[in-house]
Parts: C-alpha cells; structure tokens; sequence
C-alpha cells in the first residue's frame, strides 16, 4: 500500500513538473531572477509578518488569486479602485464582503517599487502571495511561473458574471470552471480552498430555514450540524450577518479535512456539498478524504495550472506603478 501511495504521489508529482514546463513559454518560474532577483522573497515576508499577526488572511489572499483569474484572467483588476463613472470589481457585491488582504499585496507592492521600480507585475504578487499563503497555512508548496502583465480595466458588474455563486451545485461549478480551462477534477480539487476561511450566515442560509416548500431545512446537511449553525445564524438577525468556518474540523489549516467534512454531511455551502451528491464528484471527494497528501500534490498543479488563466504578457497590457491605479 506504501509503494502504492508514493508512485501516485510521484506521478502527481512528475505532472506538476511538467505542467511548469509545457505549453506557455510567456510564464516562466524565475522569471524576475535577472531583473529583481528578491522580487519572491519580499513577497514572502509582507506575506508572513501579515499572517503572524492575522492567520486568516491566508483564506483572503488564496481566494483574492481565484477571484482575480476567473474575472478577466489573472492580471490583478481586482486590485484596481473604483473612478468616477466606473465601479471597479473590488465594489462588487460579490467581492466587497469577501474577500481580505488588499493591504498585503500593496505592502509588498510599495517594497518592491523601492527595490525594483516597475519591474514586478500586481499579477504576479498575488500569484506569489496566493502560494506563500499556502504553504504558511497548509505546508504546500510550488513554483510559480510568472511574467503576467497588469491589465487596465475593471468592471463591477463582471465577477457576478463569472465567479460560481455559493448556491451552485456541481453541474453549474463543472460548466464555470470549464470556461476557464479547468477540469472536473481540477474544480474539485481547488474547491479544497473551502478547508479555510470563513462565509457569511446570509451565503447559506436558505439551506437552514427556506431549502423548499415540503423541507424547511436542507436534507442533505446534517441535522445537528445545522442545529448548532442556526445557533451562530438565527433567522431573524436583521442587519447582522455573522460569519463562521468553512471547515469545522481543522479551521486554520489547509487540508484534505473540507472532503471529510462533506462526507459527513458538513459542507457549509451548496457548491460544497453538491459534491457528494453528483455522481460526477462523489468518486473525486471520496479519494481526496483518504488521500490528503496526493490531493495537496494536486491542489498545487491547480492552482499553478488556474494562474495561466487568460493572462497577459509581453507587451499587453503593464506594469504598474500603484496596484490601485492603472499608469
């Protein structure tokens, strides 16, 4: 079983590996090595002295990568500020009560344009701070490759337009994340990020008190589980919207625990635990249950592979000066 377990994880392994090499000659890991060669370092260091005092902006800057690439590919617009006549994505309803660590990257943005002015891409900080963020949190580590250019342009309305809402099930998540090239397994297997942070009472809700008109209460979580959850999200709280864990289990660690939380019915959200309810999933969220170490191999190519997404490079786009503002 041992020498099992180590050819599937040095086949992960080999995969990774050649996955950094193939297909996109315009990213390349090392890529700041002649032009600002602590370009990766520094980025580490605004990462940890941040998650030294504030271990939840591990989930804040994962999920800020995520967001970033499925709205017009991974070229930092949800960096950008909003301007007079143009709400940018960071004012979207589904990205303004989410997501966290903008002081980071800007952080390790100032440091950078103090050591190497110009040179080292937004796009590549959250790359870089994405990955930092996971190993931090979760002992997982990777390379990133990078060159992307900063994009220009950033629109309110288009994360609703591309991002997978919490109430998807596994069909719909299949279809978004394949738009993005991204397979079934992959979507799976990054849905894994859901091992940390937290969501907001009102993003589930309807699956403690109004699921349907014969079942008040979803099915398909469990009954105590969602007693203690109507505990920490009553009914009618009126303006308050508290947030809890994603993962009961083990909260602050990036780990395989979010498939195990699924197959005990735990899964705080209806994008998660549709999982085990399709046919399509069932057989990916039993293997990464058992297996934590070969899904953190493959949680790494995702997030690799996820980081190649629409991105610009060469001369599209820029390089810019202020994260918050295009040059």
């Amino acid at each position: 079983m041992t020498s099992i377990k180590f050819c599937l994880v040095f086949l992960v392994s080999m995969s990774l590996m050649v996955l950094m090499s193939l297909a996109m000659p315009s990213l390349k890991v090392g890529y700041y090595q002649s032009t600002c060669p602590s370009a990766e370092t520094i980025v580490r260091n605004a990462v940890n002295k941040a998650m030294s005092s504030n271990p939840g902006l591990a989930a804040g800057l994962i999920r800020m990568h995520f967001h970033d690439c499925f709205v017009r590919g991974c070229d930092a617009s949800v960096l950008l500020d909003s301007t007079p006549g143009n709400l940018a994505e960071r004012d979207s309803p589904v990205n303004k009560p989410s997501l966290r660590g903008f002081e980071v990257i800007f952080e390790a943005k100032a440091a950078l344009e103090a050591q190497c002015p110009q040179t080292v891409s937004c796009a590549d900080i959250i790359a870089f701070a994405a990955r930092d963020s996971a190993y931090k949190v979760g002992g997982i580590s990777y390379k990133v490759p990078s060159g992307r250019r900063d994009g220009r342009v950033s629109r309110e309305n288009e994360p609703i337009d591309n991002l997978p809402p919490p109430t998807f099930n596994a069909q719909e998540l299949e279809q978004r994340f394949a738009q993005k090239g991204l397979s079934l397994d992959e979507m799976v297997t990054l849905s894994g990020a859901h091992s940390i942070g937290r969501s907001h009472c009102s993003s589930f809700s309807k699956r403690l008190y109004n699921f349907s008109e014969t079942n008040p209460q979803d099915p398909s979580m469990d009954p105590i589980f969602a007693r203690d959850l109507k505990t920490k999200c009553p009914q009618n709280a009126g303006n308050v919207n508290p947030t809890v864990p994603l993962d009961v289990l083990t909260p602050n660690r990036l780990d395989n625990k979010y498939y195990i939380n699924l197959k005990n019915h735990h899964g705080l959200l209806t994008s998660d635990q549709s999982l085990l309810s399709s046919p399509s999933t069932i057989g990916i969220v039993r293997n990464n249950a058992r297996q934590g170490e070969i899904w953190a191999y493959k949680f790494a190519a995702a997030m690799v592979k996820m980081g190649y997404v629409d991105v610009l490079t060469g001369s599209q786009g820029e390089i810019r000066k202020n994260c918050r503002f295009a040059n």
